[in-house]
């Protein structure tokens, strides 16, 4: 789990800081620790957001943003296309050992630098000077860019698979796309209320939620291995190539976004860090063991839907279009049985779009703080009372509602954009962890932290970038060939054109604007 060394200061302990004349309008309990004060001096920060999270709230957090096992659910009958069960099962192992390294590196630089920026704060400080700013600049764009379109995948899945549920209660029902689009905008609307005006109770939902997250893996999994039929054993050694590629080999590259997809985003918690209290040693901890368990627990989804299947035609041509829901059916033959293990999972998935909203508002509030947006200025401002970027939160309200339009229209666009959010955060690991392994490698010290990969720091973030190239380049492949309009993966377009229109704008405007945080950041080294 965390074998990593805590290096500690007398400085470090933990105690609240007093009141003092300029606090925001945040009480002294949610102003945070030594720790936490002396980290925003060194960052050249202010508080303005109130440090209500600890490491349980923090660990139910991240797993509700990311519902590991919950994600699985609606997306697992992609790698029956490429990769087959096999690839499932051994592809899982795979992943869940190359996302835990890559984790490992974003920790210890949490622990270094302890701010809602994250990755982008990081390659500032990290990159070679000369590329610095422009790297950074491109990393807030991603980081960005990735978790407003992440949230609206989000979303739509939930609506989806209301309108699912739908589908298999009434039998003369006629799917429409603007009913999940309305339904979509109605989760999006619904998360609202816990950002704002619920926004001091969010860590207690959290916690709540985080006991769910764990009640409802068995109210899904004991019902499955009781009453579904069970599949031979050898099925773990049957890789697939139903989407016709040249190779099997190819196939099961691209089947592992399918594991991939659901271990995606735990930097959730980082852009969170300037609302937990002890952040620098909290926070690295919180990704660790939230990462690990959550991993675990989505492995043992994979093998239940591995052994459950059943008839993998009748999930394929469920009339509910989604095959888990269909699953869940011919295992119980009940529609009770069926309509609350759904609900449970409906609901699960609901409250990682309320703290999902979190995140995308706060990365975006972090990236407007240093002029990375239009309207930066606007963006970036917290009301006093509130401690909560409430601008932030509605701008990535409506971004998701937009988004859920396009729908309207054609639902391969907008599941073009979906796959855009995880190659964009999965791009942003992978070039926030390169810098960190040019700064190790250069000599240049690393600042204090209180979580450290100790001598193993290197070799585990060479190894991070190591899995991560490959996978991140599969992540752009279709799912079959041959290749139409309909079935191509439109990311590729859509991941160059983000890029494209930052440059356009670095250069026209932004150079002008954005400050590179590396230049507010006071550090005794």
């Amino acid at each position: 789990m965390e074998t990593s060394q805590v290096n500690k200061s007398p400085s470090d302990d933990v105690q609240i800081v007093e009141k003092e004349p300029d606090d925001g309008g945040i009480a002294s309990r949610y102003r945070g620790t030594a720790a936490d004060k002396r980290d925003m001096m060194v960052l050249g920060k202010t508080q303005v957001l109130r440090r209500n999270f600890k490491f349980i709230t923090m660990l139910g957090f991240a797993s509700t943003v990311t519902a590991s096992w919950e994600f699985l659910l609606p997306l697992f009958v992609f790698v029956l296309i490429d990769g087959g069960t096999a690839d499932l099962f051994w592809g899982f192992i795979v992943v869940a050992i190359g996302m835990s390294l890559v984790y490992a590196s974003l920790a210890e630089m949490a622990s270094m630098c302890p701010t809602a920026g994250g990755q982008y704060h990081w390659v500032s400080e990290f990159a070679p000077p000369k590329m610095q700013k422009l790297l950074s600049y491109i990393v807030g764009w991603l980081c960005a860019i990735g978790w407003q379109v992440y949230l609206a995948g989000v979303c739509f899945m939930v609506g989806i698979i209301i309108q699912g549920l739908i589908a298999l209660n009434v039998a003369d029902y006629e799917w429409e796309n603007w009913h999940g689009t309305l339904l979509t905008i109605a989760v999006v609307a619904f998360s609202i209320v816990f950002n704002t005006f619920l926004a001091t109770r969010l860590p207690l939902i959290e916690g709540t939620v985080l006991i769910l997250h764990l009640a409802g893996f068995f109210g899904i999994i004991i019902p499955l291995w009781v009453m579904a039929p069970r599949a031979h054993p050898h099925i773990l050694l049957e890789f697939s190539n139903n989407g016709g590629w040249s190779t099997t080999g190819v196939s099961a590259m691209i089947g592992l976004t399918t594991p991939l997809s659901v271990l995606i985003g735990y930097d959730c918690s980082v852009h969170m860090s300037e609302e937990i209290q002890d952040a620098s040693l909290t926070l690295p901890r919180a990704i660790m063991w939230s990462v690990v368990p959550n991993a675990v627990l989505s492995f043992i989804m994979a093998v239940t839907l591995i052994f459950t299947l059943g008839d993998i035609q009748s999930l394929l041509e469920t009339p509910t279009f989604e095959p888990f829901i269909q699953l869940f059916f011919n295992a119980t033959q009940s529609y009770a049985g069926t309509n609350v293990m759904t609900t449970i999972v409906i609901i699960l998935l609901v409250s990682s779009c309320i703290s999902g909203v979190a995140t995308a508002s706060r990365q975006i509030w972090s990236f407007a703080r240093d002029k990375g947006l239009p309207g930066s200025n606007w963006l970036s401002r917290v009301t006093p009372g509130w401690n909560v970027p409430v601008r932030a939160v509605f701008v990535s309200v409506v971004v998701s509602s937009l988004l859920a339009c396009i729908n309207l229209g054609s639902s391969t666009a907008l599941n073009a954009i979906n796959s855009l959010g995880g190659v964009s955060i999965l791009s942003s690991y992978f070039i926030t962890i390169g810098c960190l392994v040019w700064r190790r490698v250069s000599g240049k010290p690393l600042p204090r932290r209180r979580w450290s990969l100790g001598r193993f720091g290197l070799a585990i973030n060479i190894a991070s970038l190591l899995f991560l190239a490959p996978v991140w380049f599969f992540s752009f492949w279709p799912l079959a060939t041959p290749v139409t309009s309909g079935s191509m993966n439109w990311s590729s377009t859509m991941f160059g054109g983000t890029i494209l229109f930052a440059l356009i704008y670095y250069a026209f405007w932004a150079r002008h604007q954005y400050v590179g945080p590396v230049l507010q950041v006071k550090r005794d080294e």
